[in-house]
């Protein structure tokens, strides 16, 4: 065993264990499950060890004793199977307390028999610590002991660890196909009050396929993420499958509370290396797994994948110190002002608060890092948005509305933190369903919270493939990409920097403002017989327009009237002419005719870029104005 596997349970419990423990074989320990359960008296608190790790044969055994006692409780995260399922359905004796509703307890939610506790997981610690949740018996499963005695928790360290290291006495089963796992995962063999051996592989556990919308949604979270960031990646069809579009990334790091299959994969390309991060430089840091025996040979003693309490993964302190540190987690809603639903639906609880703040809070604070929600724009039927005027009743807020700031749809990204509420409604918006979207505007209307003027041009979803990094002339980098009708306030922020002289060329009258229909008719289009692209320098997160260009179809003629503009600090780098050469490329597929313009005979700088295009140009002069025609084909 690698010196980095070897994390102390504490030393005075080392000191406590007698020469018996060390020189007795734990088979010649070992109980059945039902003697081993007998020590679970009236009125206990009983932890259920997590996960892929849920001591199955003991809880089972505990449903199955004849003189069952009262008033015991089981307390619990994430579980695989905890609840034994009968003919007539899922059936259990006592009373579960769980603070992640997982699909194994969901359906006996209604029955009373297990209660939601809608708290982050990383702060069950204190309650343990404290005695607020008194823990009487651990029910774990473990690896064998090592020669020192140690057996390793394994798979899920989790809270596992907190509860054990307080449990009055500790039951656990003995599995040999259990890992031994690096990082803070040691539990005395002597500390073990009864051991049962159990002989059955490790619970799989691997996320069903992600659907067509959950891969597009994948596929957009994965343009964000930049070489070295450091991830967490929580449960969820789309958090896992945008880990499959990270092939081409060089030096990720992983730092999250669960670690799953796709890493693997990773990790093996070479494209996760943990070389850039901040802090557990090479290493993997999880505190659960949820996989296969691929993901669990893995991480079975190697020093370069360790395992460690929620409340020290999750801290956020530690997680902001990182790296680039990138959060990913799912929602069940969200409103128009963003406030995010991730536990409730119609009602109903469904997963948990989990560590999802933690890590919203810990990516926020790190430098370069990014805060990530996911959703599908609406339910699995369709008849729902899942983007709401207001979350409604039986959705709690999960994560307020000042905490978000990415969210993702199959219809796009909006990003809202720091924005005001209107803004926030028309990003949030144009990520919804088309379907929805005009009842939505109409909402946010009538709540006061955007503009009765606002309008929203496009139906589809935001063209993110039309994206291009470019470089000037002078060596700057900046992105072409199309606009959004959230755009409206950077627009108007480049209009005030653009010359008197730029203004009346662009739109050949001295305007002293650009109105926000104005705005709108630049930003907000509908990608068909509209489109508009836009230069922007800066982060995601902080972007500056410094240069814009339009077109608008005639469907009678098959051609488009086009606009330019460019910030005076950007003008003569040859900005022009990339948009141009951008427009072009997208009206051609488009199947659009030509290009037409009225340019007035003194703006000799737009003309020049109009015959830079080396396409077929006619133009003729009328009352100081070229009417020109660009022929596309």
């Amino acid at each position: 065993m690698s010196a980095n596997c070897r994390s102390p349970f504490t030393a005075d419990r080392m000191a406590a264990m007698t020469p018996q423990h060390d020189m007795t074989s734990w088979r010649e320990r070992a109980v059945s499950a039902a003697e081993a359960v007998t020590c679970v008296r009236a009125g206990d608190h009983v932890f259920v060890g997590s996960a892929c790790a849920t001591p199955r044969t003991l809880v089972h055994a505990l449903e199955e004793r004849p003189d069952c006692p009262s008033g015991v409780q089981l307390v619990h995260f994430l579980t695989d199977g905890v609840i034994p399922r009968l003919k007539a359905g899922p059936w259990t004796r006592f009373r579960h307390r769980v603070f992640f509703v997982g699909r194994d307890v969901r359906e006996v939610v209604p029955s009373g028999k297990v209660e939601y506790i809608p708290i982050s997981i990383a702060q069950v610690h204190r309650l343990i610590e404290t005695g607020r949740i008194p823990v009487d018996v651990a029910l774990i499963q473990v690896s064998p002991p090592d020669d020192d005695g140690m057996c390793s928790l394994g798979v899920s360290v989790d809270v596992t660890l907190v509860a054990a290291r307080h449990a009055k006495r500790i039951v656990a089963e003995i599995n040999p196909h259990m890992p031994r796992t690096c990082g803070d995962t040691r539990i005395p063999i002597g500390d073990i009050a009864a051991v049962v051996a159990v002989e059955e592989p490790v619970i799989e556990y691997l996320h069903d396929p992600a659907d067509a919308i959950g891969a597009q949604i994948a596929r957009y979270v994965a343009r964000i993420i930049d070489d070295g960031s450091t991830l967490q990646v929580g449960l969820g069809q789309v958090p896992n499958e945008m880990l499959k579009h990270l092939t081409n990334r060089r030096d990720l790091g992983i730092h999250t509370d669960v670690l799953t299959e796709p890493v693997v994969n990773l990790v093996q390309s070479g494209v996760i290396t943990g070389a850039q991060k901040s802090v557990h430089r090479g290493k993997i840091i999880a505190s659960f797994c949820m996989g296969t025996r691929r993901l669990y040979d893995l991480i079975d003693s190697n020093p370069a994948v360790e395992l460690r309490p929620l409340d020290y993964v999750c801290d956020p302190a530690v997680i902001a110190s990182n790296s680039k540190m990138v959060s990913v987690s799912q929602a069940l809603a969200i409103d128009l002002t963003g406030q995010v639903c991730a536990d409730q639906f119609d009602g109903q609880f469904y997963s948990g608060v989990s560590t999802q703040l933690e890590f919203i809070r810990g990516a926020a604070a790190c430098p370069g890092g990014k805060a990530i929600i996911c959703l599908a724009s609406t339910t699995a039927d369709g008849q729902q948005s899942r983007v709401r005027p207001l979350l409604k009743e039986g959705e709690g807020v999960t994560v307020a509305r000042s905490d978000v700031h990415y969210v993702v749809s199959e219809y796009g990204i909006a990003y809202l933190f720091g924005r005001s509420i209107g803004d926030r409604a028309v990003a949030l918006i144009e990520i919804a369903h088309p379907c929805f979207r005009e009842g939505l505007l109409a909402e946010a209307k009538r709540l006061g919270y955007v503009d009765q003027r606002t309008r929203l041009r496009s139906r589809g979803a935001y063209p993110a493939e039309e994206e291009r990094e470019v470089e000037l002339g002078n060596g700057k980098r900046v992105l072409l990409r199309p606009t959004r009708a959230s755009d409206v306030e950077m627009m108007q922020e480049l209009f005030f920097k653009l010359r008197p002289e730029d203004v009346l060329t662009r739109f050949f009258t001295n305007l002293k403002s650009l109105t926000l229909e104005n705005a709108q008719h630049l930003c907000s289009v509908s990608y068909e017989e509209e489109m508009a692209f836009v230069a922007v320098v800066g982060s995601r997160e902080q972007e500056s327009i410094v240069a814009s260009c339009c077109y608008y179809l005639n469907s009678s003629t098959n051609n488009a009237d086009v606009a330019y503009l460019v910030h005076p600090e950007w003008q003569g780098l040859g900005l022009g002419t990339i948009l141009q050469e951008r427009l072009i490329e997208y009206a051609r597929s488009r199947g659009v005719s030509g290009f037409t313009a009225d340019i007035l005979t003194t703006n000799s700088g737009m003309l020049r870029v109009f015959e830079k295009s080396g396409l077929p140009i006619s133009k003729r002069v009328s009352s100081g104005v070229y009417e020109v025609l660009m022929r596309l084909r």
